[in-house]
Parts: structure tokens; C-alpha cells; sequence
């Protein structure tokens, strides 16, 4: 009989705000689909979808909604995978933890793009923002003898310093779609200089920085517009900011696009910008990378491991308004440096595939306990004396040290 893998996460591949999270996920059960496992996908329902559905070889499980997903999970573990128990669980942390080593026999394996910490501040409202915070603070205790998988070295370093063993944390890259995301010769550049940026319209995303810096980019290059790909419940308030500054007519904002239309709009553009304040990795950094187009973005966690400052694309300080502004004119105006962030790019790019992704993160997630326990290493990592397991060997240069406006 194969064996049983359970994943928890909040959202399946199929929920309309499905994003890199859920792909990364994606990708690694697919892998274990391949290798033989028997997987089932947990998450919470949403309007119009049914409450099991296949999906590529993954049994979809659908219960509980948004706001109450981890509330629920303890007993739907205990009332539908406690007889038998899964023969593993990895449950990805990427809104709050559900705490499932408490409601389930097996042993879990945590997949951990990245923590909120005070940045929760920014999107929600005091109260709810302190209970994510109170909520993350007991991961070390819950999970201290689960293994971890972060997606970059930021992610790492953040649960160290939050009280996870270093030898317990391995880090995987993500991959990237290489047949959707390349370069191609017959979609050149648009006309005018375009900085696009793509990615959840919310307010911890960092787009109301970008907007409020446009008008000194115009005052130096003058025909630039703002491609905004994407949607969500700050969309409103970044419009009226962006009439409210008299850039309106630079600022196109075109919702949410099919794959391929994004992947056109990332080849067309001149350069990417990235302002979040704190990502897991930055995936969309890849992605325009590959795509041949130079980035710009925040010298925050996540994007200062996926940008190589100087070589693939420019980081500048989080909410320094003239920083960002010189730094989009600058490789607006300069031919040969957009180029060659360009070029540099697509050779970084070139090395995240997601099969190498998904195979690697999978021999992490899945090291045996005792093999962990014995050795202080996860299987598929390589470690480091003083400090987490990584598995790639790509880490990027690092950034000099800079105020990110939010702690980690």
C-alpha cells in the first residue's frame, strides 16, 4: 500500500486568491505523486467549490472558510485522518500556523515562506494583527520536533532567531516556469518606459511606495508608466493615490491577467519594481528576470536573497522615496546598465527549475526523524557549521545592511 501524505494549507491550487504559495506547494506534491505517494490536499472551502475534487493526482479536501481554517483543522484531523493517521504531514504556514503536531499522530514536516512578525500591522487592524504575531510566537514550542523548509535564507534566519534549530531548517529556492517565462524575440520592449509591477494589491505589498515615488520618476523621464498586474482590497485606495498625485494617466491598473498575458506584459516591460517590505523569496523577481527585464526592488527579507544587488537588478532602502525614484530613472534612462542587469538575470534565472525545486524540498520534508535526530542535519541539505542547512547552492551575494521598516 503507498503511502499516505497529508498537506494543510489555507488555500488549494483552484482558490481565486491562489498565489506563489500555493504553487510552490503544487509543485512539491506533484513530485510526491510521482514517486508513489498516496496525497491528499487539505484546505479551506470557498464559494462554488465542492468539498472533494481531484486535482493532477492530489485528493483535494475542502473545509471550514478563510477565517476559520485553523479553528477547524484539529477536528477534521481527529475525525477524518486520525484512523489510520497519514504517514506524513506538512502543513505550510503561510497565513497563521495551525498547530497540527498537537491534533496528529504522524510526524510533520513545516514549509514556511515567510513569517508576518510586526508587518501584520501594516495590512490588518491592531487586534487581529497582535493575534497573528501571539500566534507565530509559539511555533518554536509547537513545532520543535518538526523539520522546516524555508524558501530563502531571510526565512531561515528569522525562525533561528525566533528559537527553531538551525540543524532543523533546510533552505530549497523556488523554481520558476521556463516554457511560460523566457525571453522571445518577437515581443520587444514597449515604446514608452515601462515599469511594471505584479503581485497582490494589499497594503503590506508596498505599491502605495511606488505610486507616491512616480512623480519624480516623471520629473526625469517623462514618458514613464506604471503597469500595475494584479487585484485586491487596496486597489481603490492606490487609485485615488494615484490621482491624488496627478499620475493617473501613467498608472495603468489591468486586474488580475491570464499566465501568458502576464508573461507577455514582464517581456515588454523595461524593469520590474518589488516593494514589499517583506517576501518569502520573490518569485516574480525570477520570473522577470527570465523574462530578459531588469528589477528594482526593496533591500527587504526575500528580495535581497533573490536579487543580486548590482548584478541582476538594483535594492534600494524600503520606503526611501528619492531611493526608489533614482534607482527606477536610473535604469530607465541608462541603455547599457538595463541591459546588462538583464542579461545577468536571465543567467541567475536560468538556474531555478521547479523539478530541481520540488525533488529537493521533497528529500527535506521527508528525511527520516531519526536520521535528523542523529546526524543534526536534514537529508537532502548540506550543512553548515553555526548555522541552518541549505540546500542550493545559489545563495546570492549579500546586501549591505539596511532598514527594512519592519522587524523580522
Amino acid at each position: 500500500m503507498s503511502r499516505h501524505l497529508l498537506a494543510v494549507n489555507f488555500r488549494d491550487p483552484h482558490h481565486p486568491d491562489a498565489g506563489g504559495a500555493e504553487l510552490h506547494l503544487e509543485e512539491i506534491l506533484l513530485e510526491a505523486v510521482r514517486r508513489g505517494w498516496r496525497v491528499t490536499w487539505l484546505a479551506a472551502g470557498f464559494p462554488g467549490a465542492a468539498a472533494e475534487t481531484e486535482h493532477r493526482g492530489i485528493h483535494l479536501v475542502r473545509r471550514g472558510t478563510w477565517w476559520n481554517f485553523n479553528l477547524i483543522v484539529p477536528g477534521v484531523l481527529k475525525r477524518e485522518f486520525s484512523d489510520p493517521a497519514p504517514d506524513r504531514v506538512i502543513e505550510d504556514i503561510n497565513k497563521v500556523p495551525c498547530f497540527t503536531p498537537l491534533f496528529t499522530r504522524a510526524p510533520v514536516s513545516v514549509i514556511v515562506p515567510h513569517l508576518f512578525g510586526a508587518t501584520a500591522v501594516r495590512e490588518t487592524s491592531l487586534p487581529v494583527a497582535l493575534y497573528v504575531m501571539a500566534l507565530e510566537a509559539l511555533i518554536p514550542r509547537i513545532y520543535r520536533g518538526s523539520r522546516f523548509l524555508a524558501i530563502s535564507e531571510s526565512t531561515r534566519d528569522d525562525l533561528v532567531k525566533r528559537g527553531i534549530r538551525p540543524e532543523h531548517v533546510a533552505v530549497v529556492h523556488c523554481g520558476i516556469d521556463h516554457d511560460t517565462y523566457r525571453t522571445d524575440p518577437a515581443t520587444p520592449k514597449s515604446a514608452a518606459p515601462t515599469i511594471v509591477f505584479v503581485g497582490r494589491l494589499r497594503r503590506y505589498k508596498g505599491l502605495d511606495w511606488v505610486i507616491r515615488s512616480l512623480p519624480r520618476v516623471r520629473a526625469r523621464v517623462p514618458e514613464a508608466r506604471l503597469v500595475v498586474i494584479g487585484d485586491g482590497p487596496y486597489a481603490g485606495d492606490l487609485r485615488l493615490a494615484a490621482a491624488r498625485l496627478g499620475v493617473a494617466p501613467a498608472v495603468a491598473f489591468l486586474g488580475f491577467l491570464a499566465r501568458e498575458e502576464k508573461a507577455r506584459r514582464l517581456r515588454e516591460a523595461w524593469v520590474l519594481v518589488q516593494p514589499s517590505p517583506k517576501e518569502g523569496w520573490g518569485l516574480t523577481v525570477i520570473e522577470a528576470s527570465a523574462s530578459g527585464t531588469a528589477v528594482v526592488a526593496a533591500n527587504s527579507p526575500g528580495l535581497r536573497d533573490s536579487v543580486r544587488d548590482g548584478v541582476t537588478g538594483v535594492l534600494v532602502r524600503y520606503g526611501d522615496d528619492e531611493a526608489l525614484a533614482s534607482a527606477l530613472a536610473g535604469v530607465l534612462t541608462d541603455d547599457a546598465r538595463r541591459a546588462a542587469l538583464a542579461a545577468e538575470g536571465l543567467r541567475w534565472a536560468a538556474t531555478f527549475t521547479w523539478p530541481d525545486c520540488a525533488r529537493r524540498s521533497l528529500d527535506a520534508l521527508d528525511a527520516s526523524r531519526d536520521k535528523a535526530a542523529g546526524s543534526g542535519a536534514l537529508d537532502s541539505s548540506r550543512s553548515t557549521s553555526g548555522s541552518a542547512a541549505t540546500d542550493s547552492p545559489r545563495r546570492a551575494p549579500s546586501a549591505p545592511a539596511e532598514s527594512t521598516g519592519a522587524a523580522t
